[in-house]
């Protein structure tokens, strides 16, 4: 007798056109053998086995995601409660949402990652500060909900005193090694977080000689439980010198490689090394996206032996206008209205997180499906068995968990349906397949999906948005909002000021770091709508560097992340040397207007910026210093304020009005 099920019966009688049959028949999950053979029935030759009589896979070693590479969780920490517990507690609760058995974090460097910078504990040789950014809060609220998530820090780009002038980390291997090190001890120290995993240089060269270093350098402050993964680019050269160098094979734990396309090499698999993909996905969240990660999460294993995939990015909180917009696990883009949401790619994540966990084993048993799809089994050794099935391209009772993307009518993400009763039925059961779905078939019963009361709606940025700065002691050193595109802005306290500048805004790197991308040659922050285009910006700027020190305001940003160098908009400038620039670009190159200005260094001025329909104008303290310029180009873009160069500067009362 066949147990029928699934969409035949479950869903809907009209789903059974082009569908594909499977047949399973298993034994009781606790004994020593468990064979589970399942036949595409509309393919008699076809048959998939799945037995641990021959012992076990690779062992699992979890499914997460990376938050940073860059500031891709920007906008997160601005959101009101309840609706960041939400976000994450969608992220890391387990049996929750995508349930992340890995957090993987940029050790911030100071540089531009792709959709801003994140800033470094050590911007400067003898400064130290565990404070900065969001990385180690979003680790401790990932901690709180799951105790056990593994955690990873990879730098992406490096604060340029390392390079001693030049634009490469490893002039000076213990000083790079150390600079690393005090990020692991700071995060155990300041906050009390034990890091996992380190890695090398995010997509750039490999040193091993620094590998080697590095090392020692862990094993010397007693920080031998932290692994070390590299290279986090491609398979080759790193597994190759691996083989060829037994003291680099001896220190490096884990082998990541980035995008690999479901596919490892020889070399990788000689090593004997765990093999993983350290970065994946990078895909819209939309359907498309969560079936991309949906047949990854199978075929990384089934392909390429890698017992871990890491997507980027966790959660879409930037600016969508920024390179790769919603590129996340879930999106949550808008703090000042509070709404986000739970894409497809979180209850795809759930169909293998939720039933399993690191330290489980792959069967040896897993495969490609005839008719398209894949399907993986893992075993906890202690009787329990979960089968994951994908059709993306495709024990006593078995839970059954379902999505199926698509068509509005025909979608569903990560429902349960009734169980499979093997006892009845003689231990085989009948499961109809069609494209784009994804099945989990486990022993376990703790599988739930999670859901809070609907967030608010969407809302645009405020059109009307100001903030003074005003904060004795703020929890995230960035102000809410801004999102720093080149140079790293700050929260800052003038002890000497008692006036109405005591708190501002601080632009605090005064030398180009080493870099991942194209930072711009000036320092830019940007906010708002990108739909801005009639607007007044206006701010209280404070040039620190005398002669030749500049900074600007802005309006019509168009472009941020790795492509700001080449930002066009409505740039207002003032120098110290007492002269004002209007340009159309981020570089200076085009030039609408430029004069005297009775500016100085280390004195406060207030620029007032207003754009209407195509001209400009611009006002020093209330005064008129240019109006009328002609602007054609951009027609709208973000606000933003900025330095001429690497330099110290401050801002204070900023405030923007806008009509779309």
């Amino acid at each position: 007798m066949t147990c029928h099920t699934m969409a035949e019966r479950l869903i809907q009688a009209s789903w059974q056109r082009r569908a594909k049959a499977m047949t399973a028949a298993a034994g009781l999950a606790g004994q020593a053998a468990v064979p589970l053979l399942l036949c595409a029935l509309l393919a008699p030759s076809g048959a998939y086995v799945l037995d641990d009589s021959e012992g076990l896979g690779r062992e699992f070693d979890g499914i997460g995601a990376v938050s940073g590479g860059g500031a891709t969780s920007r906008l997160l920490v601005n959101y009101p409660e309840p609706y960041r517990s939400e976000i994450l507690d969608y992220l890391f609760k387990p049996n929750f949402g995508a349930s992340l058995h890995i957090l993987k974090v940029e050790i911030g460097g100071d540089g531009q990652t792709t959709d801003g910078t994140e800033p470094s504990h050590m911007h400067y040789a003898l400064d130290e500060n565990y404070f900065r950014g969001y990385e180690w809060w979003l680790m401790k609220e990932a901690k709180k909900r799951n105790p056990n998530i593994t955690l990873i820090g990879l730098p992406w780009s490096f604060p340029g005193w390392l390079g001693k002038g030049f634009n490469w980390p490893y002039v000076n291997l213990q000083l790079t090694a150390y600079y690393i090190v005090t990020w692991i001890v700071g995060s155990k120290h300041y906050h009390d977080l034990d890091i996992d995993y380190i890695g090398i240089w995010n997509e750039r060269a490999f040193d091993i000689n620094y590998i080697k270093v590095l090392r020692r350098m862990l094993n010397h402050q007693g920080l031998q439980h932290v692994k070390i993964i590299a290279s986090d680019n491609l398979w080759e050269p790193i597994s190759a010198s691996m083989l060829l160098d037994p003291e680099l094979l001896k220190v490096i734990d884990v082998i990541g490689a980035h995008y690999p396309g479901t596919l490892t090499v020889k070399d990788a698999r000689l090593t004997k090394k765990k093999l993983w993909s350290s970065e994946d996905f990078s895909t819209v969240n939309g359907d498309m996206g969560a079936g991309c990660w949906g047949r990854i999460l199978n075929q990384n294993y089934v392909n390429g032996y890698m017992t871990s995939t890491i997507a980027w990015n966790l959660v879409a909180s930037y600016y969508q206008q920024l390179p790769y917009g919603r590129c996340g696990l879930m999106t949550a883009q808008e703090p000042w209205s509070g709404h986000y949401v739970v894409e497809a790619p979180i209850w795809v994540s759930a169909h293998t997180t939720q039933f399993t966990q690191p330290g489980w084993y792959y069967l040896k048993t897993v495969g490609h499906l005839e008719r398209g799809g894949s399907y993986v089994a893992l075993t906890d050794g202690l009787g329990n068995l979960t089968v994951i099935i994908e059709t993306m391209s495709q024990i006593q009772e078995l839970q059954v968990w379902y999505t199926k993307l698509g068509k509005p009518s025909e979608r569903f993400l990560f429902k349960q349906l009734d169980s499979l009763w093997l006892l009845d039925s003689g231990g085989s059961f009948t499961l109809e397949l069609q494209e784009d779905e994804l099945f989990t078939l486990t022993t376990l019963t703790s599988g739930r999906k999670g859901s809070f009361p609907p967030p608010p709606k969407s809302q645009r940025f405020p059109s009307v948005y100001e903030d003074n700065f005003n904060i004795d002691y703020p929890f995230f050193s960035e102000a809410p909002n801004f999102a720093d595109q080149t140079g790293v802005f700050e929260y800052y306290v003038n002890m000497e000021d008692p006036g109405d500048h005591r708190f501002t805004l601080r632009q605090v790197l005064n030398q180009r770091p080493i870099t991942w991308a194209a930072d711009a040659f000036n320092t830019i922050s940007v906010i708002g709508d990108y739909s801005w285009s009639n607007l007044t910006i206006k701010c209280d700027v404070y040039i620190e560097t005398p002669e030749k020190g500049g900074v600007f305001i802005a309006g019509r940003v168009n472009k941020g992340g790795i492509l700001i160098r080449s930002a066009r908009g409505i740039f207002f400038w003032i120098f110290a040397n007492g002269t004002y620039r209007v340009t159309g670009d981020l570089a200076g190159w085009i030039i609408y207007s430029l004069g005297h200005a009775d500016v100085t260094a280390k004195k406060w001025y207030t620029l007032t910026l207003t754009l209407n329909g195509r001209f400009s104008s611009g006002k020093l303290n209330g005064k008129t210093l240019w109006k009328n310029i002609s602007v054609n180009f951009p027609e709208n873009g973000w606000a933003a304020i900025g330095t001429h160069s690497f330099e110290f500067a401050q801002f204070d009362n900023f405030r923007v009005e806008a009509s779309h």
